[in-house]
């Protein structure tokens, strides 16, 4: 019983920090580096961050995501204009 106890206590952790804002840092392939970058420069309305933000938000919501801030950002990306896409 101290264990269910334990994980309700680590869910509500998680839904009181997801609206927080945190950093991440990765390893990108030198192509996909490049091709992030250039995109970025080439459409003034985009930076890292949104790429970055819509880029997880499409593989969330393609994989089963239902998360309303999630699809919020996913739907979001979808209407911003840009030359690329």
């Amino acid at each position: 019983m101290d264990q269910i106890s334990q994980s309700n206590l680590t869910d509500k952790k998680f839904v009181e920090c997801s609206s927080n804002k945190v950093s991440l840092e990765t390893e990108l392939s030198e192509t996909l580096y490049n091709t992030m970058k250039d995109f970025v420069l080439s459409n003034p309305t985009w930076d890292q961050y949104m790429l970055i933000n819509s880029a997880l938000a499409t593989f969330l919501v393609q994989n089963g995501c239902t998360d309303n801030s999630v699809s919020e950002i996913y739907l979001n990306q979808l209407f911003t204009p840009s030359k690329s896409f």
